[in-house]
């Protein structure tokens, strides 16, 4: 027998998606991948409640909402610590909760990372577009209005019948404790760096700017020495793509970017190393490594 489960959104929170692994195979036609900014933490949480790694979660940045729960079925909440509660105590992170009839889930303070992850068991009645429940970075509220999550809200769930027995090893959970070192493989024109470059780029740390967002996190300093050699022509960005301006600030683009650009390619940051990226907000600094 299977249960409908509803998550009612008395507040939205700053920024709460759904989200997925993302749209694949249209990035030839201009449209970004988007998904989860941190899919390990996403996937661990569906994990936990019996779904499938690709299903979708809700990705709550920073301020999280207020929920209201009507029916019954399971939840948890991976990735950054933002204080959740259910009916005013505590939630154990990385670990299942049975939710009932009436329970009001709520947020508060950050005290690790910038983005949870919270996964609810079943089958989740959010309307796809291109093969993804992923809220669009264009025309969010045309193209997935149900993903962009606003006040009064309503997600349904088919809920599960039972709880798998799955439990995540604290090896295998983000260190969210101690961020700020990135391992970059290098990018298309990192040969085209002058010595004075490379050796400011990566002796330097970075500070994440305000103006950092799903599309990409620009950083706050300049890559000394920096003159492009010859113009780079439009080419193919992927998440993780560190562009250097023609003023020599870094940008790395994050799963909501463009997928084509004109700036230097200098690198492209390492998949395990993005979804710690991901948990990094403004004012917090960052130094890359190159890594084989």
């Amino acid at each position: 027998m299977t249960d409908t489960l509803k998550l009612h959104f008395l507040k939205p929170g700053l920024l709460t998606t759904v989200q997925d692994t993302g749209r694949f195979g249209y990035q030839h036609v201009g449209i970004p991948m988007n998904g989860a900014m941190d899919k390990h933490s996403a996937r661990q949480a569906n994990e936990l409640v019996g779904n499938a790694p690709t299903d979708p979660v809700l990705e709550i940045t920073l301020m999280g909402p207020t929920i209201k729960v009507e029916g019954s079925g399971f939840m948890a909440i991976t990735g950054a610590n933002l204080s959740p509660t259910c009916n005013g105590e505590p939630i154990e992170m990385y670990a299942p909760l049975e939710l009932d009839e009436g329970d009001e889930i709520r947020f508060g303070r950050p005290q690790s990372g910038c983005r949870a992850y919270l996964a609810v068991g079943g089958e989740w009645q959010v309307q796809p577009w291109l093969e993804s429940a992923s809220a669009s970075a264009v025309q969010p509220d045309e193209l997935t209005p149900q993903s962009l999550i606003k006040k009064s809200s309503v997600i349904e769930i088919v809920s599960n019948d039972a709880l798998p027995e799955h439990v995540i090893s604290k090896e295998d959970i983000l260190d969210l404790s101690d961020l700020g070192i990135i391992r970059i493989l290098p990018g298309p024109e990192f040969s085209q760096l002058s010595n004075l470059s490379v050796a400011s780029f990566f002796s330097q740390e970075f500070i994440i700017s305000n103006d950092s967002n799903r599309m990409g996190y620009r950083l706050n300093g300049k890559v000394r020495g920096f003159e492009p050699k010859q113009e780079v022509i439009s080419s193919g960005i992927i998440p993780g793509t560190i562009q250097i301006t023609n003023s020599g600030q870094p940008i790395v683009l994050m799963a909501d970017a463009q997928t084509s650009g004109g700036y230097f390619r200098l690198g492209n940051v390492i998949s395990s190393d993005l979804d710690l990226l991901a948990q990094m907000k403004p004012g917090e600094k960052v130094r890359f490594v190159l890594t084989e």
